[in-house]
């Protein structure tokens, strides 16, 4: 009977466990999905705003899940630029809630409205303040961060003792917000810098790399003038450089170029040759010593802080490299200078916008080191998918290490620029041009083939570009101007189909400047009869070169006439008799001289039946009547030089002088001495960004600190039992451990044969392992009891009195 109960009632028990487990699957199923929902709704803005009322009922809610769902709705509404500020006591109050999640947002809205809303924002200060004492180290983090962030005046002295609790603290995550207070609440109260200085010297020791990193960047914010309080923590910054975050390490090797220059003078010394000595050992040498090339001399600690620098070449960020760069450009020899061009020139494979900013960088350092660059001249090839700005840099990083490099790689250079001589990009076929241009002025053997590929391009349908031929062509012939006139009646012939007003107007200049060559077989007068019968047409930069041409093929017409007469006439030669004649007033003058009438022959006027005076005449009569004031007044200027034809000496050295040879710089001449890595090296001006880091001068030598202040407490320094970076004593307790293994006889780093031959004599000789076992656990055992009696005998001696402790 008993046993039918129990199966009955086990049978009224099995639906309602089913009913139950399947509400609890439920249950658990509706959270699953809400919370699902509510992740989505944090990466995704919500479809529509619910009302005030409804809003503000789930941030009053006693569900955490309900107080999330509000808190991430004004979150979004606020960062849409919504209205929020009437949520703001209901978004406070959740402050004390012990759920992180809501903590963080509410915290995040603190920060947006402390400022507009300051007394509401008060009310909350208590309550962060009981989160500086929380067990979680994150939480104390957060508070201390949301009351630096809050921008009232009132709660800087609050704020102050946040930092100075938290730069106690015994988590290294609590420091390092502590560290990133810092410059907040010196920007909220400027009053409590001695007390922010004493929190940042304890966090510049710091033995935590992330702790000490971003007190550096504290350091910098507030008071990087202030290198005084480096002194003692210079060594140990420098060995956990490698260690910090890159954004550490920027500010790092910031504020380490700051202290070099500050307090290492720089030194140089010369180096002599030593003394050749004669046959013998005794006779003396009759060369004395010359001083020798001059290199600088680095301070220890100097050289300590470049040579942890090297380390850094091998970093993931571009910024870090450039930085070290820098530093070595700034501070550094020749040999760390060499050391980062490589990295740098591995930048290259990174995107086109780092490309762009790392080439800006390549060639500000190409400039000072040129010919170390030359084994990279491969990386600078200029492919399809490069934008204009990278391939212009790529052609002058080219012709920056062209006179440097070898035949081959000349060939290779000139090749490439001629191939995007015909590009379809009008800008770059322009750049090559002006690249082999420069090409052309540092290599004299290859003009030829330069000004062949130039002139290719003058005839084009683009006017600009002919325009930029010419004027490299221009450059070129006035390098040898005898060897290529032969060139300037080509061009001449070219007139007729460059419609470019500048390619016009150089190539009359170029005629202009060959005037006075081959006499009356010179190609310049004819030249000049065409311009002038569409000299109305023209453009105003060619109409003023059309009259400067007029005026020096009138000039060398009368200059020819004048010699002409002279070869005639054959006058004696002119003489002049010192005398001393009385002035109007009587006394003697001694300096006065009088000469005899002048010999020279007369010069006759031009005969105005000759066309050069007919065709000068005819130019100042178009040009009379010009529009342009420029035009004519130029006009005026020559037709006075050439009034008397008596008198052509002044008009000879105006027009006739001979013109210095034209040298193009590189681009970016103008950019040197402006900061590596500055926003002001790729704009090519100082801006606001880069004006800030500009390094300062050299300490003077005996003006520098006494570098005993920058011994550690300890007394620790490099490789004397110092702090290591954390990869290094990694290394050094692998290191340890393998010698370890070693030493227990574990075979580290054999091959398979003597992995194999080991198994071989183990299975043989198991049995003579078994017995050798035996046999030791047996001299083991008797030694023990040996052992055993000896020390009840030595009890017994004692307690008669015969040992003596």
């Amino acid at each position: 009977m008993s046993s039918m109960l129990e199966t009955g009632k086990c049978d009224v028990d099995y639906p309602l466990k089913q009913s139950l487990t399947k509400r609890a699957a439920r249950d658990l199923t509706l959270e699953a999905a809400h919370s699902a929902g509510a992740a989505r709704s944090l990466n995704t803005r919500p479809s529509r705003d619910l009302p005030f009322a409804q809003v503000k009922k789930l941030l009053d809610s006693r569900n955490d899940r309900e107080i999330l769902d509000g808190l991430r709705r004004v979150i979004s509404m606020m960062y849409r630029s919504r209205e929020c500020l009437p949520y703001f006591s209901s978004v406070v109050k959740n402050v004390a809630s012990p759920n992180i999640e809501i903590k963080k947002l509410v915290y995040i809205f603190l920060l947006h409205y402390a400022e507009s809303e300051p007394d509401l924002a008060l009310l909350s200060i208590n309550t962060i303040q009981k989160s500086l004492t929380d067990q979680n180290p994150q939480v104390r983090a957060m508070a201390l961060r949301v009351m630096s962030g809050i921008r009232v005046p009132v709660i800087s002295q609050i704020v102050s003792l946040a930092i100075k609790r938290g730069c106690g603290d015994m988590s290294p995550y609590v420091r390092k917000a502590a560290a990133f207070a810092i410059p907040k609440c010196y920007k909220l109260d400027p009053n409590t810098m001695p007390q922010l200085l004493e929190y940042l010297t304890t966090l510049l020791g710091d033995k935590q790399y992330y702790v000490a990193g971003s007190a550096v960047t504290a350091f910098l914010d507030i008071c990087p003038e202030r290198v005084d309080l480096i002194h003692k923590h210079y060594r140990s910054l420098v060995r956990k450089l490698l260690d910090m975050d890159e954004w550490s390490q920027l500010a790092t090797l910031r504020l380490m170029s700051i202290y070099a220059r500050r307090c290492f003078p720089r030194r140089t010394a010369k180096l002599k040759k030593a003394k050749t000595k004669g046959f013998y050992d005794d006779e003396a040498s009759d060369e004395e010593d010359t001083a020798g090339e001059e290199i600088q001399v680095l301070d220890p600690d100097l050289e300590l802080f470049l040579k942890a620098c090297r380390s850094l070449l091998h970093s993931r960020n571009s910024a870090v490299i450039v930085s070290v760069a820098r530093c070595f450009l700034d501070l550094g020899t020749s040999e760390y200078i060499d050391s980062a061009i490589g990295p740098l020139v591995a930048l290259l494979r990174n995107s086109q916008d780092i490309q762009q900013v790392a080439l800006y960088n390549i060639v500000d350092v190409c400039l000072a080191r040129p010919e170390r660059f030359v084994r990279y001249a491969n990386h600078f090839l200029v492919h399809a998918t490069d934008s204009f700005d990278v391939a212009r840099l790529k052609f002058e990083v080219w012709t920056l290490i062209y006179p440097h490099s070898e035949p081959h790689i000349r060939d290779m250079i000139l090749c490439e620029l001629e191939h995007f001589t015909r590009a379809l990009n009008p800008q770059i076929v322009q750049e090559s041009v002006r690249a082999i241009g420069r090409c052309a002025q540092c290599d004299s053997n290859a003009s030829a083939r330069c000004l062949k590929l130039l002139l290719e391009q003058v005839s084009s349908i683009d006017g600009n570009l002919a325009a930029e031929s010419l004027t490299v062509i221009r450059h070129l012939i006035q390098q040898d101007p005898q060897s290529h006139i032969k060139t300037v009646v080509r061009l001449a012939k070219n007139l007729d189909i460059t419609p470019n007003p500048e390619a016009r107007a150089t190539i009359i200049w170029l005629v202009g400047e060959f005037a006075g060559t081959n006499n009356e077989n010179n190609i310049a007068p004819d030249v000049l009869r065409i311009l002038a019968k569409g000299f109305a047409s023209e453009s105003e930069p060619a109409k003023l070169q059309i009259v400067l041409l007029a005026a020096k093929v009138y000039l060398y017409h009368l200059n020819r006439i004048r010699g002409q007469n002279s070869q005639t006439l054959q006058p004696p030669r002119a003489h002049r008799e010192e005398t001393f004649h009385l002035d109007s007033d009587g006394p003697l003058n001694p300096f006065a001289t009088s000469s005899p009438p002048s010999t020279q022959p007369p010069i006759e006027p031009p005969n105005l039946d000759h066309p050069i005076p007919k065709l000068w005449t005819y130019i100042l009569l178009l040009a009379r009547y010009d529009t342009s004031y420029d035009l004519r007044d130029r006009t005026r200027t020559y037709r006075a030089l050439l009034a008397d034809p008596s008198s052509t000496q002044l008009a000879s050295l105006l027009l006739l002088a001979p013109k210095p040879v034209p040298h193009a710089p590189s681009p970016s001449e103008n950019r040197k001495g402006l900061p590596l890595g500055s926003t002001s090296l790729i704009l090519g001006t100082k801006v606001g960004v880069g004006s800030g880091m500009e390094l300062p001068e050299w300490v003077k030598e005996g003006e520098e600190p006494d570098a005993g202040l920058r011994e550690e407490a300890g007394g620790a320094r490099e490789g004397l039992g110092g702090e290591r970076p954390a990869g290094e004593a990694l290394d050094r307790a692998v290191r340890v451990e393998q010698e370890r293994v070693k030493g227990k006889g574990t075979a580290v780093g054999k091959s398979l044969e003597d992995w194999l031959g080991e198994g071989e004599k183990e299975e043989g000789g198991s049995a003579e392992e078994m017995e050798t076992d035996e046999s030791s656990e047996y001299e083991e055992i008797t030694e023990s009891e040996d052992d055993d009696g000896e020390e009840e005998e030595e009890e017994e001696d004692e307690e008669k009195g015969l040992v003596s402790r």
